[in-house]
């Protein structure tokens, strides 16, 4: 080993590995020679002669020798795959080892991997702990307290205390931190931090508890934003110190056990008269009035804390009205800004307290005046999100397509003047990928972004139609004469499947009583109508430019042509049917066109959508079948059919690993056939057939070689599935 990797390798090994052999045993310690070698190999000299230390670290934390094998596996692979990152993994081995086993270091390793994209500098980045997603997976893999393992039980605890549910989103990595570090609401978001630093544990858990609850109580109490105008910083602060206590009281009133959930986080204390000046500073004022509005048995002896107790509970009987809060904190405020305190109040530097309490910035309407920096960092991030589109409790009625003839003009369909939204999209959701490596979900991985989708000459279309349609008249008489619906029983029959019990049992009473018994006695389930909803979901990736065999047609033409004679047969019948496209630009930027939703008709506007589509980009499919999975979730229909048209297998600008995104589809799909929605995929080539039956097996799945069949090929296999 000397003569191979110089002497600092060497003394390495020999200062570790008996140590090493008192942990685990002389054989470990012997097998670890090997591993140094091959770490030198794989990474270089640096990180041979560290490697010794950092699995001193592993014999020391692992249960076993089974364990510290599969640890000192992990790391080769790792020096082979991210050589420039082996050395800074191996110097904080220590402190990850603190808080993860070694297969929540593989996840957490094979995060910066995929999060990295194959960059180098991006991957040193991460295991440097320089990137914050880094600390945000680390939070995830050691499961502990954090947003991804609160936000399901906040999600619950919001909706049994205030029968709402808005989404819960993190801030997002470009979010100002200190805004990262307080809850907040607006734009119909709830923004919770990641962590909480600084608390564990039942701690962390009640903390997280404690602020859905507060905010619950400003969404169910606090009524429309108080305009800024001229109010001092000072004021806003004070004004929203007491609408925070006026919305709590009132939900103690209703529910006195908030008390016990919100009490234990105040924790200012009346300072002795000894205490140095910072005592008598605003925030430490504010922080003391807090505390001294929710709870009955704190007294304070300043007289601005004595003289805001006493003014807000005699005012009781107006708490219902939120503009106590802000007369009264106007009020307030303005004493304080007079008052020789020793500190400037800092708007930008102040953080609420306590820290379950939002940063208010969904009380206040700024207008057009200039807004503080801090507040375009927190509502920027979700003023466009569409809350229609995500609430956890969407109640949407069935699908009342069959009813509606045109287009209501003043419907959230119709092209009101967002054309920013043409290259900018609107983040929506996030959602999770399956990584086959770890075996298990990655929380929030990727994000769906929609975006309007162009409009083109919707001229085109009618043209398609108008060449078609006697071809669509057909399929539309073939489709509607399938049933697809609950099965009832059709009783009293004089031919069935089986006896009808009622029918003999009355039958024989007849007989027995001298009467000409009925002989209708058997029953059968039959399907009396139609009940299936449907998706059709088209990839637009760079791919489908391609032109077919020598025609004038791209892959994209013919996806649209075959979109068009299914969306025109699905709504002859009265199927309830969406339209949707997708590509992506890596798991930030899944893009979504929403081409026709649920209960819109297909008229003139859905057919510019489809003229106007193009191709671009990739095909991250996963998150695409994720989010159409949502809609489809919410037909009140017996049967709902997801069906994908695509040309290559999945793919994205950041991944190397082809199986990884092929494995992250079949996870996608299999989770909606949990959800009883069937999907279907039909693939356009012969080359990826293989790939087809891996994510959708064979029974689902179609590949049309003669990709110029496709407009034929599609509304029979849609009569195919559903007959």
């Amino acid at each position: 080993m000397s003569a191979g990797y110089g002497d600092m390798v060497l003394s390495g090994y020999i200062e570790c590995a008996p140590l090493i052999a008192e942990e685990l045993g002389p054989e470990i310690a012997f097998d670890l020679a090997d591993s140094v070698s091959a770490i030198a190999a794989k990474s270089g000299k640096l990180e041979a002669a560290k490697f010794p230390k950092a699995a001193l670290h592993a014999a020391r934390k692992l249960p076993d020798q089974r364990a510290f094998r599969a640890w000192i596996n992990l790391i080769e692979r790792f020096a082979a795959i991210a050589r420039e990152s082996t050395l800074t993994l191996l110097e904080n081995m220590e402190s990850l080892l603190k808080d993860l086993s070694v297969s929540q270091l593989e996840a957490w390793i094979f995060a910066g991997i995929r999060l990295s994209g194959g960059d180098e500098e991006e991957r040193l980045r991460f295991f440097s702990f320089e990137n914050p997603e880094s600390s945000r997976w680390l939070l995830f893999e050691s499961e502990s307290v954090g947003f991804s393992s609160m936000a399901p039980r906040l999600r619950s605890l919001l909706r049994a205390l205030w029968n709402t549910s808005p989404p819960l989103r993190e801030p997002t990595l470009s979010t100002n931190e200190k805004v990262k570090r307080r809850a907040g609401f607006g734009q119909g978001v709830i923004r919770i931090p990641t962590s909480f630093p600084g608390f564990q544990g039942e701690h962390a858990t009640n903390l997280y508890r404690a602020c859905i609850a507060h905010i619950g109580a400003h969404l169910t109490f606090s009524g429309d934003r108080f305009p800024v105008r001229k109010l001092k910083p000072i004021q806003v602060a004070v004004v929203s110190l007491i609408e925070d206590a006026r919305v709590e009281n009132l939900a103690i009133k209703e529910m006195p056990g908030l008390r016990r959930l919100w009490l234990p986080l105040h924790v200012a204390q009346t300072p002795s008269a000894l205490s140095p000046n910072h005592a008598l500073m605003a925030p430490n004022l504010l922080a003391r009035l807090a505390r001294a509005l929710i709870d009955p048995e704190f007294s304070d002896y300043d007289g601005w804390v004595k003289k805001a107790k006493l003014e807000f509970f005699s005012r009781e009987a107006d708490w219902e009205d939120p503009q106590i809060s802000r007369e009264l904190g106007g009020l307030l405020g303005n004493d304080l800004g007079q008052m020789r305190v020793g500190w400037q109040f800092d708007m930008n530097n102040y953080v609420v307290e306590p820290p379950y309490r939002d940063d208010n910035l969904g009380l206040w309407d700024f207008g057009d005046e200039e807004i503080p920096p801090d507040a375009l960092d927190a509502e920027h991030t979700f003023s466009s999100v569409r809350i229609e589109e995500q609430l956890e409790d969407d109640i949407t009625p069935p699908d009342t397509e069959r009813q509606e003839t045109e287009q209501d003009p003043d419907s959230s369909a119709t092209p009101v003047k967002v054309e920013v939204q043409e290259t900018q999209g609107m983040p929506v959701a996030r959602y999770p990928e399956f990584d086959y490596a770890t075996g298990h979900e990655r929380p929030d991985w990727t994000t769906l972004v929609e975006y309007a989708p162009l409009r083109g000459d919707a001229a085109e279309i009618e043209l398609t139609v108008d060449q078609t349609i006697d071809t669509l008249n057909r399929v539309a008489s073939l489709i509607k004469a399938a049933k697809v619906s609950r099965p009832t029983r059709a009783r009293r029959l004089s031919e069935g499947e089986y006896l009808d019990l009622d029918a003999c049992i009355e039958a024989r009473i007849n007989q027995r009583a001298g009467l000409t018994p009925d002989p209708r006695v058997y029953g059968q389930w039959v399907r009396q109508d139609r009940d299936l909803s449907a998706l059709v979901l088209l990839d637009i990736s760079e791919s489908t430019s391609d032109i077919v065999n020598n025609n004038s047609e791209s892959v994209l033409d013919l996806e649209v042509k075959a979109a068009t004679l299914l969306s025109h047969a699905m709504a002859g019948v009265g199927d309830p049917f969406a339209l949707a496209a997708f590509c992506s630009n890596n798991r930030e930027d899944v893009r979504y066109f929403r081409l026709k939703d649920f209960g819109r008709p297909f008229d003139r506007l859905a057919y510019s959508y489809l003229a106007g589509l193009q191709s671009g980009l990739s095909t991250r499919m996963g998150a695409a079948i994720r989010h159409a999975g949502v809609d489809l979730g919410n037909q009140e229909t017996y049967r709902k059919l997801l069906l994908i048209v695509t040309d290559g297998e999945p793919s994205d600008l950041d991944i190397k690993d082809s199986r990884y995104l092929i494995e992250d589809t079949r996870r996608a799909v299999q989770s909606l056939t949990h959800q009883g929605i069937d999907v279907f995929c039909v693939g356009l080539g012969t080359e990826i057939s293989s790939s087809l039956d891996v994510i959708f097996g064979a029974k689902n799945s179609l590949v049309i070689d003669r990709i110029e069949r496709l407009p034929e090929k599609l509304p029979q296999l849609y009569l195919k599935m559903t007959g």
